[in-house]
């Protein structure tokens, strides 16, 4: 009897595991990229507000990618948070964000931010991809840092992207 009962509590468990629900109503549900370009960090507080074209989904998640250059006319997208050290290993400065359903906040941070190169300060371009959780993989084999992965396992159809 109680062999029974463990039977049908583990079915019971993997049964409720596997429902999902969207209480999300007006908002969009298929993994996207919005690119931003001419985006500028001034000396106020280095700090950027990147809005949606529209509200995502609560339980979204968000990768933020900025353009650093290009090999054999392939972009390079390297995934934020994105850390440059100087030649005796000690931080310069880095790039982080955090995102809402609303927006991504991108920032420079460091001691001296003044004294970073304006080539890492302006006329910059970010991507934001935005992976529904539902849709959100998690797996040793995945590497968010590369874009083109990211892209290629979520099936997103990069000429879809929104250049805002």
């Amino acid at each position: 009897m109680k062999k029974i009962i463990i039977a049908f509590a583990f079915f019971g468990i993997m049964l409720l595991n596997s429902c999902t629900t969207n209480n999300d109503s007006n908002v969009k549900n298929n993994n996207e990229v919005f690119e931003y370009s001419n985006i500028n960090f001034f000396p106020n507080d280095y700090t950027v507000l990147l809005t949606y074209p529209h509200t995502i989904p609560n339980s979204s998640m968000v990768l933020v990618y900025r353009l650093s250059g290009t090999f054999q006319g392939t972009d390079i997208w390297k995934l934020l948070p994105e850390s440059y050290y100087l030649n005796n290993g000690a931080l310069d400065f880095r790039y982080n964000f955090d995102f809402t359903r609303y927006n991504a906040q991108l920032k420079m941070e460091d001691f001296d931010l003044a004294s970073v190169n304006n080539g890492f300060k302006l006329n910059q371009t970010f991507r934001v991809v935005v992976l529904p959780s539902y849709n959100f993989k998690t797996s040793n084999t995945i590497i968010y840092k590369n874009y083109k992965s990211v892209i290629h396992l979520f099936n997103i159809d990069e000429s879809k992207c929104s250049k805002m």
